[in-house]
């Protein structure tokens, strides 16, 4: 079959390769990818410089989508002509996170859906309504469940309620979705005009131009009547938090989930402490997140934000398009 393997440490040295066809075992699903779908932590991945080990010659990319072409014998919940989304951590069912799911993740430990197929354990597959594309259903494992488990891991917003999301990264427009599908006001934050305007048409209440408000922290207090949010989807890392604990109201929760603004930072303890704020580290989802969140993007009509869809040979470009401030949502390898 036709795949993409990484050479390590160096992304400039992907490679279209032939690789065998995985064969499933008695409790495995053999998936046709039929779209796959990048992250951040991909180029990261590819370039030698995510935290967490990988292997060196893996097939890259966690998010993929496809039909079940074949079944092992013991297999009960799926059947060749299933649609199914795969989840990241094929181990990670169901509770809380433990270390021993991060041993098989794709395109990390295990090869990835950058290729034609894929063998996955029958716990590891989502079943992938008609309402939702490939390119959707592609577009969820990671940056959707994330989001996800972000609001609603102890808690989901309640009507009325405020949510907080930072920039246009997958995660955040994931969470301003499933905020309004919640009843919650969203306030977003992010760096140009033209990109507010597309999270105003995405639902968005409020929109602040960090660049021109850096203490948007106290614009977002403005908004909620001096109050706080409820909640705060927090994508930035060390050099946002400060902010986001700012502009959330005592009580309420920060989800704590990535780093794209950069490593540091400091939080004063008291300040946690004094507005009793919950601060929850976020490592993705289990696969009921996922399942409960396809389900409800299906009754809804919710959609993926999806920026473009790449053929499969043009892998180079989707990976450099990670790079593209430009870039509002998903970008999409297709497999057909």
């Amino acid at each position: 079959m036709r795949g993409i393997r990484l050479a390590p440490g160096e992304a400039s040295r992907m490679a279209l390769c032939d690789i065998p066809e995985p064969v499933p075992d008695r409790r495995g699903v053999l998936v046709r990818v039929r779209a796959a779908s990048l992250n951040y932590r991909d180029g990261l991945i590819a370039a030698g410089q995510y935290p967490a080990i990988s292997r060196a010659d893996v097939v890259p990319l966690s998010d993929g989508a496809g039909e079940v072409i074949a079944v092992g014998d013991e297999v009960t919940r799926f059947k060749a002509g299933d649609r199914v989304v795969i989840s990241c951590m094929p181990r990670w069912v169901a509770g809380p996170f433990e270390p021993r799911y991060a041993i098989e993740q794709f395109g990390v430990t295990h090869d990835g859906m950058l290729a034609d197929y894929v063998a996955v354990d029958e716990e590891g597959l989502v079943a992938l309504p008609d309402t939702l594309s490939f390119e959707d259903g592609a577009s969820l494992p990671c940056a959707a469940v994330t989001a996800w488990n972000s609001l609603c891991g102890l808690r989901a917003p309640l009507p009325g309620q405020s949510v907080l999301t930072i920039g246009t990264g997958s995660v955040s427009l994931f969470a301003l979705q499933f905020a309004k599908l919640f009843g919650a006001q969203v306030i977003a934050t992010t760096s140009t005009d033209a990109k507010a305007e597309s999270l105003k048409a995405l639902g968005a209440d409020h929109v602040i131009n960090y660049r021109d408000t850096p203490d948007w922290d106290k614009a977002v207090l403005d908004r909620t009547n001096g109050r706080g949010v409820d909640f705060v989807v927090e994508v930035g890392g060390g050099n946002t938090l400060v902010n986001s604990l700012g502009a959330t109201r005592p009580g309420g929760q920060i989800g704590l989930i990535g780093f794209v603004a950069g490593f540091g930072g400091t939080i004063d303890p008291l300040a946690l402490i004094g507005k009793a704020v919950t601060l929850r580290g976020i490592g993705m989802g289990n696969r009921l997140d996922l399942e409960a969140l396809v389900n409800a993007m299906a009754c809804h009509e919710i959609h993926a934000v999806v920026d473009r869809i790449y053929d499969f040979l043009d892998y180079r470009a989707a990976f450099d398009s990670l790079g593209n401030a430009g870039r509002f949502g998903k970008a999409v390898i297709s497999l057909e």
